[in-house]
């Protein structure tokens, strides 16, 4: 008989534990996990909307301080789902009976284990707002860019940021450098809290937005650090102002920061040739059409083949997933910038160079050793021929490679870029 009554008052747990999660998962859910040295650190906020629903928003902390939104939230039972079509991905848990944890999976490109847990007052990670000063900053008719300030004495350093980022992204790693420079952040124009016209995204006109702001904020000098796609505001000022800067840094850049043309970029190969062939219609009066063939045929084509071949051998490492991601169109704004890629050669200025070179690898990819290493040679036969064009096109740069480092190189080797960083600026004048 006492028997009996356990089963039947665990029963009772059970359909009390159900009733708990299933009426109370608002509140902050965080968790984290790591795609080889790169750790992403989720907050899901969840509020309930009326009776029946909920809303959702996922902050990706040192990612971005702009709220993704979810686009639906499902639960049944205790099984919860986030859908978010703006990235695109889903998350797929169970929580558990006392309301404390989910656990289940993130899924976007391939699916990772997330267990995500209920933040309390004691255990709540910071978001939103880092320890800096926010302000807008006019650089053209009708643009604004929101600019970061966190602070610190000594030489001025401004960040400048990747493809799809904002300032924010350097929220954890700025701090580390106030205690010897003073450190501003820029978010491009159609970004972030920035203005995002229709216009404007070559890269010479987002090289004289990063000037304008050098002078409203009257920086004499600065060492501008850019990375990724950021790289092309510091060719576009070092090339054309070197007298504004003191230094470059670029971090994991690549042809659309110095353009080599034994290595091509696929981007900028194909707007020139683009042009060359709208200029072969006849009754254009613009070209001797003679020249242009020649041009073509030696040159044009035979570089635009080597990039082919190098995207080829890019897809053939990618997921169907991920070849399908890479297929979608792209906001305007990251397409405009990358209709507007120009070619820079010339950067008569102090440069330090850091490249992940070879990339990490994925999870799951490359634990056989001999297949390991043939990724990697891969890798440096394609990736790897951007620091050797930045060796011998400037051989005044200093060029670092960190092995397996991830494209974010300041958040997956963090000690080794701040090092790397501050050996250099110590050598500036």
């Amino acid at each position: 008989m006492r028997k009996k009554k356990t089963l039947h008052l665990g029963v009772v747990a059970a359909l009390l534990g159900s009733a708990l999660y299933a009426g109370d998962i608002t509140g902050d859910w965080q968790g984290s996990f790591k795609v080889g040295s790169f750790e992403y650190r989720f907050i899901f906020q969840i509020a309930r909307v009326d009776s029946s629903g909920w809303k959702a928003a996922l902050y990706s902390i040192g990612v971005t301080a702009d709220a993704i939104p979810v686009t639906s939230v499902t639960l049944e039972g205790s099984n919860l789902k986030l859908t978010l079509d703006t990235v695109p991905a889903t998350y797929e848990g169970k929580i558990s009976a006392d309301g404390a944890s989910i656990r289940g999976t993130w899924t976007q490109f391939e699916p990772r284990p997330l267990e995500l847990r209920r933040a309390t007052k004691e255990t709540a990670w910071q978001y939103g707002p880092a320890m800096h000063s926010v302000q807008l900053i006019t650089v053209d008719n009708n643009v604004k860019l929101e600019v970061l300030d966190w602070g610190g004495s000594g030489r001025p350093l401004v960040l400048l940021t990747g493809l799809g980022n904002n300032a924010h992204v350097y929220d954890g790693f700025a701090p580390k450098l106030t205690t010897s420079y003073h450190v501003y952040g820029i978010t491009r124009r159609g970004f972030g809290a920035s203005s995002a016209p229709a216009t404007g995204y070559s890269a010479d006109r987002l090289g004289d937005d990063v000037l304008a702001v050098l002078d409203a904020l009257r920086l004499n000098r600065p060492v501008l650090v850019g990375h990724s796609i950021g790289g092309e505001e510091l060719s576009s000022i070092g090339s054309r102002h070197p007298e504004r800067v003191a230094g470059l840094i670029y971090l994991d850049c690549y042809g659309y920061a110095y353009y080599d043309r034994s290595q091509g970029w696929l981007d900028i190969d194909l707007n020139e040739i683009i042009k060359k062939l709208e200029l072969l219609r006849s009754g254009t009066g613009k070209e001797d059409p003679r020249h242009l063939v020649q041009e073509l045929l030696e040159t044009s084509l035979p570089g635009f083949e080597k990039d082919l071949r190098e995207l080829q051998s890019d897809f053939q490492a990618m997921s169907a997933a991920e070849v399908g991601q890479w297929s979608k169109p792209l906001p305007a704004a990251q397409l405009a910038i990358q209709d507007g890629e120009q070619k820079y050669t010339n950067i008569p200025v102090p440069i330090l160079a850091i490249f992940a070179i070879p990339h990490e690898l994925k999870l799951g990819i490359g634990k056989d050793p001999s297949e390991r290493a043939a990724l990697d040679a891969s890798d440096e036969a394609t990736r790897g021929g951007q620091a050797k064009a930045f060796e011998s096109g400037i051989p005044s740069a200093r060029v670092i490679r960190l092995p397996h480092a991830n494209h974010y190189v300041f958040k997956s080797n963090e000690a080794e870029v701040l090092r790397e960083m501050n050996a250099f600026l110590r050598t500036l004048p």
